[in-house]
C-alpha cells in the first residue's frame, strides 16, 4: 500500500481545510514511514485542529525492542480488531491527512515503477485517518497516525498498482464535502460507511520515478519531531 506521499504546504493545508497552520512546524516536501507530516483532527469545539504527527500509528521509538512494525497503513475491514488501531477505531480518533499526491509500485512493464496518484484537476486532497496521542516527557504529547484502505480490485484506476495476483489496495479520498462529517463521526460504524473509493474518472495517474540524484544515501535528511530519535531512520526502499 501507499509509504510515500507528497504532503500540501501550510497554506494549502490551510486553505483546504481550514485549520489554522501557525506557529506548527514545517514538514518535508515527501514523506516515508516515520517521517513528520500534517494531519487535521477535530478540535474541543468540532473545529479543523492541526497537528504535525508522525507517519505510522506506532513510530520506531515506540516499538518495542527487536519489533518492527508497519502502521502506515489500517486495512478497515479488521481495523477494529487489530490492537495496534482498535482503540482509537471505537473512540473514532478520525483524521484528514492532505496531500497532493501519493505513490504506488506499478508493475504492467513487468517490474515495478514508481507511479503518483492524485487528482484529475490537479487540486490538492485530503485521505482518510486514525490519530493517536502519545505522553511524552513533562506532560507534553506526540501524534502518530494511519491511512485507511479499502478493497481496490474493481476500482478502473487503483487495480492498475501492485503485482499482479496481490490484492489491490486504495487509500480513502475523501470528498471535500464530508471533511467536517468524517473529523466529527461519533460511531465508529458510521465511519466504516463513509469509507468509499473515489471515482476514478476524478483521478490520474502517471509515472514518477526518483530522482537518481535521490538515492537513499544522498536524500534530504528527515525533518524530526521534537521527540524523535535520530537512530530511527525509515526504510525508505528502491522505489519510495
Amino acid at each position: 500500500m501507499c509509504v510515500n506521499y507528497k504532503p500540501t504546504s501550510k497554506e494549502v493545508v490551510s486553505a483546504l481545510t481550514g485549520a489554522d497552520t501557525s506557529y506548527t512546524p514545517n514538514w518535508p516536501e515527501e514523506v516515508w514511514q516515520d517521517y513528520s507530516a500534517p494531519v487535521v483532527r477535530a478540535g474541543q469545539e468540532g473545529e479543523p485542529e492541526l497537528h504535525v504527527g508522525t507517519y505510522g500509528m506506532v513510530p520506531k521509538r515506540k516499538m518495542q525492542e527487536g519489533l518492527n512494525l508497519t502502521t502506515m497503513n489500517a486495512r478497515a475491514e479488521t481495523i477494529g480488531q487489530k490492537r495496534t488501531y482498535s482503540k482509537q477505531w471505537r473512540e473514532t480518533q478520525t483524521c484528514l491527512v492532505p496531500m497532493d499526491w501519493f505513490y504506488e509500485p506499478n508493475w504492467e512493464s513487468g517490474s515495478a515503477e514508481r507511479w503518483a496518484i492524485g487528482m484529475a484537476d490537479g487540486e490538492p486532497f485530503c485521505v482518510a485517518g486514525l490519530w493517536k496521542k502519545w505522553p511524552e516527557e513533562q506532560g507534553s504529547f506526540s501524534f502518530s497516525f494511519t491511512q485507511l484502505t479499502i478493497n481496490a480490485d474493481e476500482h478502473p484506476l487503483m487495480k492498475r498498482f501492485h503485482k499482479l495476483g496481490d490484492e489491490k489496495r486504495s487509500l480513502v479520498i475523501v470528498p471535500r464535502s464530508e471533511y467536517e462529517a468524517w473529523l466529527n463521526v461519533k460511531d465508529p460504524e458510521m465511519a466504516r460507511q463513509m469509507l468509499s473509493l473515489y471515482p476514478a474518472e476524478q483521478m490520474k495517474a502517471w509515472p514518477a520515478p526518483r530522482p537518481k540524484a535521490a538515492s537513499k544515501a544522498k536524500a534530504a535528511p528527515k525533518k524530526k519531531l521534537e521527540q524523535s530519535s535520530e537512530k530511527n531512520k525509515p526504510e525508505t526502499g528502491s522505489l519510495f
